[in-house]
């Protein structure tokens, strides 16, 4: 293992980067703060792999035209709670958010909001969108597919995307529970941070080429595989198989989007599919209204003593207890809004070469 440098930088600054970064490409200014937000929310919340790691990929695929900067979003069929949205193949970061506040809207509207997303590209975080849904009171899903990198349970070849699926519930005095997972038993940022960091990983995340596992993060990217979470039958690999399929259906087949092993790519590195089923890749958003199912403030009373019994739980030895999902990712954003973002070095030199070809301002130093 190699000890890695890490340099620390105000969210603030990195969101401007992003903000510049983006706009650079044409993408329009309110887009590009929509973006730049998004990627700000992950790296506060401590999801290093979503933040402006992913910078350098967006910048790949805007540079070579695979993103539209400026999509014109189209509502392709809907009904009073639910709706289709062509992304114009825009920044999913752009698309993700205009989509989720179709969502939202008919919620407040109609009871609940269901919106299924073609044409679109890779959205971020999961938790950033029903983070939002929280704000308007409301209970929200989201849920992608992405490029093939997970094989189906007794499969030794990438079939599924990370699919992941998150869900928010608001609490009247305790923080809200914010459910963010991928359906793999590991996501790819996982893999690329134990990469560049040169360790090993947990037996159980990945096979190689020849459908072994392996605890070499280097042998899924040549050649091998994400497990579904669960890793096999006898640890419950079925269970992150069916719920990756759920994603796969919900967010592509249902709008028209590329399924499974079509997925295309988001990094350049990425297999291109031999054929496409739809356009682009697939999201899908949910807002439901608790007012329809329960008093609002009850319901937030009941979440509060939900959290408040399941944080007296008596603990593992050695251990917390159990931790209420959604506590590792507040507690990273109270720390990194008052000390600031780590970045390891790898991620450091992306940045500065972005900076390099686009003449955007990005130091190291103090002087920013």
């Amino acid at each position: 293992m190699t000890d890695i440098a890490h340099h620390t930088f105000p969210s603030a600054y990195l969101r401007e980067f992003s903000r510049q970064v983006f706009m650079h490409f044409g993408v329009p200014e309110a887009d590009a703060r929509l973006a730049s937000d998004v990627l700000a929310v992950s790296d506060l919340r401590g999801i290093d792999s979503h933040g402006v790691a992913r910078l350098h990929t967006y910048f790949d695929m805007l540079s070579l035209g695979r993103i539209n900067p400026q999509p014109n979003l189209r509502v392709v069929r809907q009904t009073p709670s639910t709706a289709t949205v062509d992304g114009d193949n825009g920044l999913g970061l752009v698309v993700g958010p205009k989509a989720n506040e179709i969502a939202m809207e008919k919620a407040e509207r109609v009871g609940s909001g269901w919106v299924s997303v073609c044409n679109t590209n890779h959205f971020g975080i999961a938790g950033y969108y029903p983070l939002k849904a929280l704000e308007r009171n409301l209970i929200g899903w989201a849920m992608t597919n992405t490029t093939k990198l997970v094989a189906p349970l007794w499969g030794a070849e990438r079939m599924l995307g990370t699919n992941p699926i998150a869900i928010a519930f608001p609490g009247l005095e305790e923080p809200p529970i914010v459910i963010d997972l991928a359906t793999s038993a590991a996501a790819y940022g996982k893999i690329e941070i134990a990469i560049r960091q040169q360790k090993e990983i947990p037996l159980g995340w990945i096979i190689d080429q020849r459908g072994e596992t392996t605890t070499q993060p280097t042998d899924m990217v040549n050649g091998g595989a994400l497990l579904p979470l669960g890793s096999d039958r006898e640890h419950g690999g079925h269970k992150g198989y069916a719920l990756s399929a759920m994603v796969d259906i919900l967010c592509c087949v249902l709008s028209g989007a590329n399924w499974g092993p079509f997925a295309p790519p988001f990094a350049l590195r990425q297999h291109v599919p031999e054929r496409s089923v739809g356009k682009g890749i697939g999201h899908f958003f949910g807002a439901m209204q608790i007012e329809g199912f329960l008093d609002t403030n009850e319901f937030k009373r009941q979440i509060d003593d939900w959290i408040r019994t399941f944080r007296q739980t008596k603990p593992v030895p050695g251990t917390r207890g159990p931790l209420i999902p959604g506590d590792p990712e507040r507690e990273a954003e109270t720390h990194r809004r008052q000390h600031g973002i780590p970045l390891i070095q790898p991620v450091v030199n992306d940045l500065l070469d972005i900076s390099r070809q686009t003449g955007i301002p990005f130091t190291t130093t103090d002087d920013r």
